[in-house]
């Protein structure tokens, strides 16, 4: 599957990008919706803290003195003011933290995605643009970006949903500090040996530090210059996000009206989904 290439003012560029086409282009099927469902609902579990709780009748700070006797007065049996009867009292089977994680497959979670994109792909609900930025993060700046992609159709902007992915730099990955081996036993003349190795390690370990503090850094100017004005500038306009390559989701996907997708995007998307 074939798609055009816009610059930021909606313009064509001329040339055209080649999607994955068993990302984009899969034979979609009643099987694979329940598969989005799951997805779906994996999404929005995992979005539910699970801090709710409520004092049961132990817990509540009451005098324990029994009201009334058991038989005889014609009332309902009453052991203490703490009764989940009486207002202020513990409450009967309420909620206690929990987790609602659910467990779904790799696989299955990678199909899902992928179901998700060709979904779109096949109502031609995806756009393809080139790498930009923006010199400071301006709303206006994102707004007259969409409208330029003209993705708002017949209804006003603000009821369209957009959803932009962008390729971020991923992390520096921090080098594994050396750990000093004792010998014991028998190996013990093995130790001004492991001793020097040890040292050399450490040296080269000083090194790796360096240069990722030297990475972390122009890591951090490099999400500030690009891709933090993107997302500052998108952030106040209703029903546009703006989300990482590696963290696509079904629910983002399937929630938005209009999917776009810059050029470094899509490798990446397809490194993700490719594993």
């Amino acid at each position: 599957m074939k798609l055009e290439v816009f610059n930021i003012n909606g313009k064509s560029l001329g040339r055209e990008v080649e999607l994955p086409a068993d990302i984009f282009g899969l034979e979609l099927n009643e099987k694979h919706e329940h598969i989005v469902y799951l997805a779906v609902k994996q999404y929005l579990a995992h979005q539910r803290q699970g801090t709710h709780k409520s004092k049961e009748r132990n817990e509540v700070a009451g005098s324990t003195r029994k009201l009334h006797r058991q038989k005889g007065t014609g009332g309902s049996r009453k052991g203490a003011i703490t009764n989940p009867l009486y207002r202020g009292g513990g409450r009967v089977f309420g909620p206690r933290p929990r987790t609602y994680t659910l467990k779904m497959n790799k696989k299955v979670s990678r199909l899902a995605r992928k179901v998700a994109l060709t979904s779109k792909a096949t109502k031609n609900r995806i756009f393809v643009i080139e790498d930009f930025t923006f010199e400071a993060p301006k709303t206006k700046n994102y707004l007259s970006f969409l409208q330029s992609m003209n993705v708002e159709g017949e209804k006003c902007l603000a009821d369209v949903k957009s959803l932009m992915l962008l390729n971020a730099p991923t992390l520096p990955q921090a080098p594994k500090e050396p750990r000093l081996v004792r010998a014991r036993g028998r190996k013990k003349a093995m130790q001004p040996e492991l001793n020097k190795a040890y040292e050399a390690a450490c040296a080269t370990y000083n090194k790796e530090v360096e240069s990722y503090d030297q990475a972390l850094t122009q890591h951090e100017a490099v999400i500030d210059n690009t891709y933090n004005n993107i997302v500052l500038s998108c952030r106040n306009i209703p029903n546009a996000d703006v989300l990482n390559a590696k963290d696509l989701n079904v629910y983002e996907v399937m929630n938005a009206d209009y999917v776009i997708i810059t050029e470094s995007a899509i490798a990446k998307i397809n490194e993700v989904l490719s594993k």
